[in-house]
């Protein structure tokens, strides 16, 4: 394996496996991109577009586009960008197909909601001769495809910076940290937060409210990230203030469009059954309360979304509840 890493596997043809197949092809990487349907990886190959889930960017024709598992088997490095609940069963799947000791970049960003456990926990149960690495950070997909700037997050408990040397380029930056942890938490519970800042927009609650939510989220995030061992100065990096700042910021983020439709009164089974892509904070919300109960973290603004796309509880008298909440010191 070349440390220069020239072939790369991304497992994984949503919008953000395809835009960061388009980016590393114009890094000059051999790049080979997995889809878990046929049908859907040769409609990429053949019309150059994600219509699906990314749709008006042309991939270039040096892609390798495949539902074949096999084709990942020189592959010197694997990306892995499916949805976080399926994360187990596609690495379970794609495993005998794998270079061994490649090391898999986790993309995805959640908490899997069946056992509570942090997508390298995950990884590293189904793939355990991989390094693992955490690859995450504010960034929407249509802009790195697009060659517009980005900087990354790369977390491994191994050193990294080869990796970011190989994957970087003019405009996608890659930074990196051993705090793995931390890595992932501001990645994971950011789409929770997204989804209350979305039902906020909705419901028109004005941009001082979404501006606390945000810094109380955020509070939450360093909360539960630190029970868990991660380091403060990670969480308020890109992979966790800056993620959250992109993130609840644009109704472009899948997230807070879906909170936005749910703070409108929209049902929220209408609203995913419309959806191509997968609304992360959906699950990821009671999953991380599984996670934070686990360690004894209190966490109210994630418990409220839960409550509301999970429980269907009146959106009004959560918010109710949550402003009525003992006033106390604020605190990380």
């Amino acid at each position: 394996m070349s440390l220069s890493f020239p072939s790369i596997g991304i497992i994984g043809a949503g919008a953000w496996g395809t835009a960061l197949a388009v980016a590393l092809d114009r890094a000059g990487k051999r790049v080979t991109l997995w889809a878990r349907r046929a049908e859907h990886a040769q409609e990429i190959a053949q019309k150059r577009e994600n219509k699906r889930y990314l749709p008006k960017i042309q991939i270039p024709t040096t892609v390798t586009v495949t539902a074949e598992g096999a084709a990942l088997t020189a592959c010197d490095a694997l990306i892995l960008a499916v949805p976080a609940q399926y994360v187990r069963s596609v690495c379970q799947a794609l495993a005998p197909s794998l270079p061994e000791r490649s090391p898999v970049l986790i993309a995805a960003k959640g908490v899997e909601q069946t056992t509570h456990r942090l997508m390298s926990e995950v990884v590293t149960a189904a793939l355990p001769t991989h390094p693992i690495f955490i690859l995450t950070g504010p960034s929407f997909a249509t802009e790195v495809a697009r060659n517009l700037p980005t900087a990354l997050t790369l977390g491994g408990e191994t050193d990294g910076m080869a990796l970011a040397h190989a994957l970087s380029s003019p405009t996608l930056r890659l930074y990196t940290t051993d705090d793995i942890i931390g890595a992932q938490i501001g990645g994971a519970v950011k789409n929770v937060l997204a989804i209350a800042c979305g039902i906020v927009m909705g419901r028109g609650l004005g941009e001082n409210a979404r501006a606390a939510l945000i810094t109380r989220g955020l509070a939450e995030i360093a909360r539960l990230g630190l029970a868990l061992g991660a380091r403060t100065e990670t969480l308020m990096g890109l992979s966790g203030l800056g993620d959250a700042v992109l993130t609840c910021s644009s109704p472009q983020s899948r997230n807070t469009s879906f909170g936005i439709a749910v703070g409108k009164g929209e049902k929220i089974e209408t609203i995913l059954a419309t959806r191509p892509s997968v609304t992360e904070g959906v699950s990821t919300a009671a999953a991380t309360l599984g996670l934070a109960h686990r360690h004894g973290v209190d966490m109210p603004v994630t418990r409220a979304v839960d409550l509301i796309v999970r429980e269907g509880a009146d959106i009004d008298q959560v918010i109710a509840d949550l402003l009525a909440r003992p006033l106390r010191p604020e605190d990380f």
